[in-house]
């Protein structure tokens, strides 16, 4: 292996518990390989004083304050959209080993990291870049990050009723949703929440942004496609006077006659692929297309 040093970020998933078989051999191959560790205080204090593992750490950070040859997300895909929104716009390469089951993003499992450090250092990888939905908010500050790897998710607050979206594309009004929500999502997100309410499977790189009504109100509201220099402005009406805005699953709440506006942001998520990682082969494993479950 190189001799040329590396330095890598390590974030996890702090309620899989039963996983410290995995995380040991993570931390033994990242300590064997002679490379710097830097990992996240919320994990760190779950694996010292939880898992009870000597974590040989080089320094603890908090919030976004990081600087990494690369990133590795220990969990699913949950834990990968955090870690893509503390790397955010610094262009850190995520690696993400998948603990869980199900996993588009997170699809190194724990058996396969020892080559893949390897592979690292001998530059024997592929790295992909993931666009970013961006929503700002005029009228309300948003509190937490605004960019969302997979989708941002308007939808009703109450149990009973439906919202109102009023929606136009680059100043032309479209039509007016009423449904339970809307689904803006990445092509990367297609595959998540997009998926179970009738949206299309878009592959990744495609030029693209993809909107899906949750549950309309008429059968004849379908996805629709639009190309990624489009701008999305969303006026909401609720009988609530209030709405959610679920930006990778982080949800906080609006005041109804808040302006939305969305776009693609202006940096991508850096996404690290093993050599000969084929984008369909994963998608079919995990659709289980073609398995006889009978």
């Amino acid at each position: 292996m190189s001799q040329r040093k590396l330095k890598f970020a390590l974030f996890g998933n702090i309620y899989q518990t039963k996983k410290s078989a995995s995380i040991q051999k993570v931390l033994s191959c990242i300590s064997e390989a002679g490379a710097e560790l830097l990992v996240d205080k919320e994990y760190y204090d779950f694996l010292k004083d939880g898992q009870r593992l000597n974590v040989p750490a080089s320094r603890v950070f908090s919030g976004d304050d990081l600087d990494a040859d690369f990133a590795i997300s220990m969990g699913g895909d949950g834990t990968f959209l955090k870690t893509a929104a503390r790397v955010g716009h610094r262009h850190i390469p995520i690696l993400g080993v998948n603990m869980g089951r199900l996993g588009f993003l997170a699809d190194i499992t724990p058996s396969e990291i020892e080559p893949c450090i390897r592979a690292l250092y001998a530059d024997d990888f592929a790295v992909e870049d993931r666009a970013v939905v961006q929503v700002t908010a005029e009228g309300e500050q948003l509190e937490g990050y605004n960019c969302a790897l997979n989708d941002v998710a308007i939808l009703k607050r109450d149990s009973a009723s439906m919202i109102s979206l009023r929606v136009s594309i680059d100043g032309e009004y479209l039509t007016t949703y009423q449904a339970d929500g809307l689904i803006v999502s990445t092509p990367t997100g297609s595959t998540a929440y997009s998926l179970s309410n009738g949206g299309p499977i878009i592959v990744p790189g495609t030029g693209v942004l993809l909107m899906t009504a949750v549950a309309p109100h008429s059968l004849n509201i379908r996805p629709i496609v639009i190309p990624d220099s489009a701008v999305i402005t969303l006026d909401v009406e609720s009988r609530s006077h209030s709405f959610l805005v679920a930006i990778d699953g982080r949800s906080e709440k609006c005041r109804e006659g808040t302006r939305l506006q969305l776009r693609r942001a202006p940096y991508n998520i850096r996404v690290v692929k093993r050599s000969g990682k084929q984008y369909f082969t994963t998608l079919r494993e995990k659709m289980m297309w073609g398995a006889d479950v009978r």
